[in-house]
């Protein structure tokens, strides 16, 4: 590939998961120039193998992160607003177990601990109803029911769970589809004039006169300002690529996730609380599995390679079987997917107690780079808009706030309209089905069409890939969404993935590099 000298931009992000796009479509929104730098996929890292959730972090009050609750909460409803299509809401059912004891190592458990020594090792229903009555309450709540309490021996959600759990509470929180949220605001920025490149990797970058000069892989760009949002290579950018004095360091934690065939039959999640003072979730999961997860271990090695340990595997299996009546074992895992948290490192004593707050550093001695800490998905919009507050003076001409309400592409309808969607699409393409009529709309949301075209039959659609994927589908990834190898596909804009054979991957990747992708 030939090398190239780019004009100076205002903004070079690197990094293409949710922060680094967030954060590009944000600053090209204000009138900013912009360039993003991806040296592989959109989310080929941490943003694609989160548990899927807009949430507040209920167990975060335990560690008194109540601004980051607070934030997170108002956010769960104003993100909902931007993209209904690929997030809706999701009730919550957390199961009481009033014999169950564990070691929590929690302020507030600490705390609990003198106060009611007789309720040592324990998370009282007390205490739980309290959490539940803040996490209604501070973030503003308009859309997303309240918190009611569930007598599991008459509701169908007590059906798959041991015959001793009797009482649970009920809350809300959002699902998302976190890997094309990434695209979207990829998509987003793009739209407003963003250049974003994937499969380049930044080599070097040094400040040279009142710019940032930064050398690529597939050229040389200059910036006025650089945004190191790397996520878990945060630090190696610091140290190894701009050489910029830094006392921030990072916390790498692994989450580790399984996939099963489906556990139970209604559509709420499960919040279950363990004997070691953990949480685990239970979630449906792309119609026809459950999504369980997730652990938290400190990770040594290459961030870029993290699997699910068989020990992380058989933890989450053990977890979840002390809740469901049958037992889950390691055998019914269909799929597993692990990611690296790049915390910052606060100094806390374990993995599950460190802070998942963000953390920007802005180091202006000369021109500005910005470095990215921590963060969560439920809160990338409101980091990107505290990270362009910190380079405002920078750039005086920029105009202000503007994403709270935004729609990502496709979602420019209400967030109560994706039925009405589904049943536009299945009317009108009704060789779709049910089911692949559902999933194009939760992937596409208005957009759909625009690759449906005046399809009236799938043979109209072009090449049939398997599992619902269609040449035209593909070629709309490929030409719209960055899709370059068939990883992209089956496992980022889609989790077709789950239900594709060998034979039909084989033969996706052979057609992709025959269309010279890649």
């Amino acid at each position: 590939m030939s090398q190239k000298t780019s004009a100076p931009v205002d903004l070079f992000v690197i990094g293409g998961g949710i922060n680094g796009c967030g954060i590009a479509r944000d600053a090209a929104g204000r009138g900013l120039s912009v360039t993003l730098a991806e040296m592989g996929d959109l989310a080929q890292a941490t943003s694609s193998a989160s548990t899927k959730l807009f949430h507040g972090g209920l167990r975060y009050l335990e560690y008194l992160e109540v601004r980051l609750v607070h934030e997170a909460l108002a956010e769960r409803e104003v993100l909902l607003g931007a993209m209904p299509h690929i997030a809706h809401p999701m009730r919550f059912v957390l199961p009481m177990d009033p014999a169950m004891r564990f070691e929590g190592g929690s302020p507030v458990s600490r705390i609990m601990a003198l106060v009611m020594p007789w309720m040592k090792g324990r998370r009282p229903a007390l205490m739980i109803r309290a959490g539940l009555f803040l996490y209604d309450h501070l973030g503003g709540r308009r859309l997303l029911p309240g918190t009611r309490a569930v007598d599991l021996t008459r509701d169908p959600a007590g059906a798959p769970l041991k015959s001793g759990f009797i009482r649970a509470y009920e809350y809300s929180d959002v699902w998302v589809d976190d890997a094309r949220l990434v695209v979207l605001n990829a998509r987003d920025a793009a739209e407003r004039g963003a250049q974003v490149l994937t499969r380049c990797k930044v080599l070097a970058a040094h400040r040279e006169g009142d710019l940032w000069r930064i050398e690529t892989t597939t050229g040389t760009h200059y910036a006025r300002a650089l945004v190191n949002a790397a996520g878990p290579w945060v630090g190696a950018v610091i140290r190894d690529t701009i050489h910029v004095p830094s006392a921030d360091r990072v916390r790498l934690v692994r989450g580790s996730h399984i996939v099963t065939r489906r556990l139970f039959d209604h559509d709420r999640a499960y919040f279950f609380q363990g004997r070691d003072g953990r949480i685990c979730f239970a979630i449906p999961y792309e119609g026809e599995f459950t999504l369980i997860g997730t652990t938290d271990q400190d990770h040594q090695g290459d961030p870029g390679g993290p699997i699910c340990t068989e020990a992380e595997r058989d933890y989450l299996c053990a977890f979840a079987s002390q809740y469901f009546a049958r037992p889950v074992t390691p055998a019914e895992v269909v799929w597993s997917y692990s990611g690296v948290r790049p915390l910052y490192d606060d100094g806390a004593s374990s993995a599950t107690a460190a802070t998942r707050d963000y953390v920007l550093r802005l180091d202006a001695e000369g021109p500005p780079v910005l470095n990215i800490f921590g963060g969560k998905i439920t809160t990338y919009r409101r980091l990107a808009e505290a990270a362009l507050a910190k380079l405002g003076p920078h750039f005086p001409q920029m105009t202000g706030d503007w994403t709270a309400g935004a729609p990502l592409p496709g979602g420019d309808f209400p967030v109560e309209g994706l039925p009405d969607l589904t049943a536009g699409l299945l009317r009108d393409y009704p060789f779709l089905g049910v089911a692949r009529a559902a999933r194009i709309a939760r992937s596409y949301g208005t957009e759909a069409r625009d690759w449906l075209g005046s399809a009236q039959a799938d043979a109209d659609l072009g090449r049939d890939f398997g599992a619902g994927l269609s040449e035209a589908e593909l070629r709309w990834m490929i030409a719209r969404e960055w899709a370059r190898a068939p990883e992209d596909v089956i496992w980022r804009r889609s989790k077709l993935g789950l239900r594709m054979t060998p034979d039909e991957v084989t033969a996706l990747a052979a057609y992709m590099a025959e269309v010279q992708v890649g």
